[in-house]
């Protein structure tokens, strides 16, 4: 995703949205994940937040320029983005309520504009509430995880062992801007669940 210039900006705290800016565009990038095969894509709303034009990109290099934002739910941080075209190949969602601290946990993602990145860790933490913002908190609710997620990857699945998606990358701890082992995914029963209010 490539949002305009007026998405959303990371506050002051060490907690920051993985929003990677990209400068020369005046936008950023971010990840995401078609759960419908109708072009229905699951994402941060911080990615597609103020965007003037949303262009989705999939794993096959097609492009899609005239993407559609369908709605955004700013405390969950979740959004849904239409794109026209069907029979695409969709993620199996899993029950984020069966996860367990120590269990596997793989990100997917855009890290840097680094595309197709897998990183694999554990589910480090359940229910996590963390600041989002200066004026934002999230619902309390998040995994933590320890699998690498760095700018670019939110909106990206973080799935289990089986390629279940359990959670929606969201944000990471850090004083750099970079990965120290601290990320954060929002539930994928919450996303599920605002996705399809949205």
């Amino acid at each position: 995703f490539r949002p305009g210039p007026n998405s959303y900006r990371p506050g002051k705290d060490d907690v920051r949205s993985n929003l990677q800016e990209a400068q020369d565009r005046g936008g950023g990038l971010g990840s995401g994940m078609i759960y419908k095969s109708d072009g229905f894509i699951l994402t941060n709303a911080h990615v597609v937040q103020g965007a003037d034009t949303v262009v989705v990109k999939l794993a096959n290099g097609k492009e899609y320029k005239k993407a559609k934002v369908l709605g955004v739910d700013e405390r969950t941080d979740v959004a849904v983005v239409k794109i026209e075209a069907t029979g695409l190949p969709v993620v199996k969602l899993g029950d984020s309520t069966k996860v367990n601290v120590g269990d596997w946990a793989i990100a997917i993602g855009n890290p840097f504009g680094l595309e197709h990145t897998v990183t694999v860790g554990v589910i480090s933490a359940k229910a996590r509430e963390i600041d989002l913002s200066l004026s934002r908190r999230s619902p309390g609710d998040y995994f933590q995880t320890d699998a690498s997620i760095n700018p670019g990857n939110s909106g990206g699945p973080l799935c289990d062992i089986y390629g279940r998606v359990i959670g929606i990358n969201n944000a990471i701890y850090s004083r750099s801007g970079g990965n120290i082992g601290i990320g954060f995914a929002i539930p994928i029963n919450t996303a599920r669940d605002i996705a399809d209010r949205l």
